[in-house]
């Protein structure tokens, strides 16, 4: 029997996957502090179980380990080095989780940063969506030290069914990850299209759906995706906006390296086109709004 104690665990952000993340910690016997911008959010969430701070610092100040769950490497900077950051409260010795979609070469160098301080750091994108995060059966694509493995203790295999381990330093996580999102929006750009094309030659939409779902041309993200729109629910689960952030990233990545990615490419003015009509924070399967002459569900 282990005389380790559990580590004190702060997660920031109550999205859609940062809240389900939290409410997992808390079903594993964890009692997480809780930090969001809508304080009102965290406080909710709170009365469950777990501790709402007021301030990043104080969160910072009293975990172990810190779990960030932001959009994007600028507000990871933010939560970190901001003028109310973790990084200064917290203690030499205690990890950060990055869990964001980011440039991999960002990421590697913030493990340098966060060293110089004494803190831990893992390279942990996450991926499987809110009811995933909600349920602890979603994936964490993590790389980093031993050491910071072990201080992290349970709380990874808390929050996630899959916690890969890709490598010793940071870096090779947001790179699968990179590849992930790649896939991802590439297979909903695709879902949009071949539904667009059935509206336009008056196939019955739920028939459509039914018969893809069940045949050799379905995907994960048509049977997600198509759902959304098939019920005119639009509400941003994942924002059209998000591939063009993270599709942009993808294809950061390759061009650094003069890689041809002409899958990715299109899917991203795809969403470039959707978002600059106005679905920027649509659902990402608003995606299907701009194809003409079709009527949607």
């Amino acid at each position: 029997m282990s005389n380790v104690s559990p580590p004190t665990v702060g997660l920031v952000g109550l999205g859609a996957m940062g809240l389900g993340m939290a409410q997992s910690l808390r079903r594993a016997g964890f009692a997480p502090h809780v930090f969001d911008l809508r304080r009102e959010v965290a406080q909710d969430f709170a009365k469950e179980g777990g501790t709402a701070c007021e301030t990043l610092a104080e969160l910072g100040a009293r975990c172990d380990v810190v779990v960030s769950v932001v959009v994007n490497a600028a507000q990871t900077e933010s939560v970190l080095f901001g003028d109310d950051g973790v990084a200064a409260s917290m203690r030499p010795g205690s990890l950060f989780v990055m869990c964001s979609t980011v440039d991999p070469n960002w990421s590697v160098a913030l493990e340098s940063r966060l060293a110089k301080q004494g803190i831990l750091y893992l390279d942990a994108p996450i991926s499987g969506g809110a009811a995933k995060a909600a349920s602890g059966q979603m994936t964490m694509m993590t790389a980093g030290t031993p050491e910071a493995y072990a201080r992290a203790g349970g709380t990874l295999d808390a929050m996630a069914a899959k916690v890969y381990r890709l490598g010793d330093k940071a870096g090779a996580g947001s790179k699968v990850k990179i590849i992930n999102q790649l896939l991802a929006g590439v297979h909903i750009a695709a879902a949009a299209e071949a539904m667009a094309l059935g509206l336009r030659e008056g196939v019955d939409p739920a028939a459509l759906y039914d018969v893809i779902t069940h045949s050799a041309g379905n995907s994960w993200m048509f049977e997600n995706r198509m759902a959304h729109v098939l019920a005119g629910d639009y509400t941003p689960l994942s924002a059209v906006d998000i591939f063009v952030k993270d599709l942009g990233l993808v294809l950061d990545v390759a061009r650094a390296s003069k890689f041809p990615l002409p899958l990715s490419s299109t899917a991203h003015q795809m969403f470039m086109q959707a978002s600059t009509a106005g679905f920027a924070r649509e659902d990402d399967s608003a995606v299907i709004k701009i194809f003409p002459g079709i009527t949607l569900p």
